[in-house]
This record gives C-alpha cells, structure tokens and sequence, in this order.
C-alpha cells in the first residue's frame, strides 16, 4: 500500500475541528438552544493555551470544562476561542486554540468528537513536556466533570454519534 503523502487524517481532524468552531460561534451568538450543552477537553501544556497558573498547576496535561449554564463572553476566532468561566467562585478567562481540543461531546444528543494520534504528535513535537503516553480525557476526566467520561464510556447502543479517528488510521 503506498504512503499518504497528502495526509488525510490531519485534513479529517480539521475537518472535525471546524465542527466545533462552528457550534462554538452559533453558541457565542445565540446561547445554547434547548438542553444543548458541552464538554470540551484541551491539552493545557498545548502551544497557544491560555489558562491561570492555579488551573495549569492542578491538570498539567488536559482540562475538561463545560459549557453550560454559568459561562462568559464566549468569543471564537479562526483558530482558537475565549471564554470566562469561575473556578472556585472567581472567574478566568481561558484561550484555547482549536488545535489543542482532544475532546468535544454534547450528552444533550449523544454526540462527541475525540481527537487521537494526529493532532497530538503535532503538539507533542512543539511541546517539551508531553510525553506522548498522556491518559484520554475520559479515562481521567477531572472533579469538575465526571460526567463526561460516563458519556463517552457508555453510549447507548444504536445512539451513538461518537466519531473516533483511531479506527481509520494505519496501525
């Protein structure tokens, strides 16, 4: 079988990452129609994440936050978004680019984008503190949001909408 040398699972991952960027601005424009809501999952040490010190200190590797109820000043770029969020009752401000997203699901519908290999090995290789052998996020989803890994763990049979990369990728 011959190479890929035009890279479809990075142009795949884009792809699915515009997605996100897509819901994320009908979100910052018109607030989250019915029970939609969202868990996102991000790399901290990604290149171009802008999280407070207490928060980087305490999940060094990713960060699970929800977009439900209680968030601000939900701006979306091209390549990244920013929003407010509390934590212990003061709220920051947040900057995560769209590369740095290994996670994405809204329970409300069943439905979650997980971001594996490719993306990943982009940010380990610009990234000195990744090791490359980092757990999922719902396999150490933090305190704030357990509830993500139980959606992503347990899908209802015939339900699911779940799209995982790794089953397209050469092993």
């Amino acid at each position: 079988m011959s190479k890929d040398l035009i890279g479809y699972d990075r142009l795949v991952e884009s792809g699915l990452r515009s997605v996100i960027r897509e819901a994320l601005r009908r979100v910052a424009e018109e607030g989250w129609p019915g029970t939609h809501h969202a868990y996102i999952t991000f790399r901290t040490d990604a290149p171009g994440v802008d999280v407070p010190d207490s928060l980087r200190a305490r999940y060094p590797d990713e960060l699970t936050i929800v977009l439900q109820h209680q968030f601000w000043d939900l701006e979306v770029d091209d390549d990244h978004f920013a929003v407010t969020l509390s934590f212990s009752k003061v709220g920051h401000r947040l900057t995560v680019p769209f590369a740095a997203l290994t996670g994405y699901a809204d329970p409300s519908v069943k439905f979650g984008l997980q971001f594996g290999a490719a993306g990943q090995a982009e940010q380990e290789a610009a990234s000195p503190k990744a090791d490359g052998a980092k757990a999922r996020a719902k396999q150490d989803a933090p305190e704030a949001a357990p509830e993500a890994a139980e959606e992503d763990a347990a899908p209802e049979a015939g339900g699911e909408k779940v799209v995982a990369l790794e089953q397209f990728r050469k092993k």
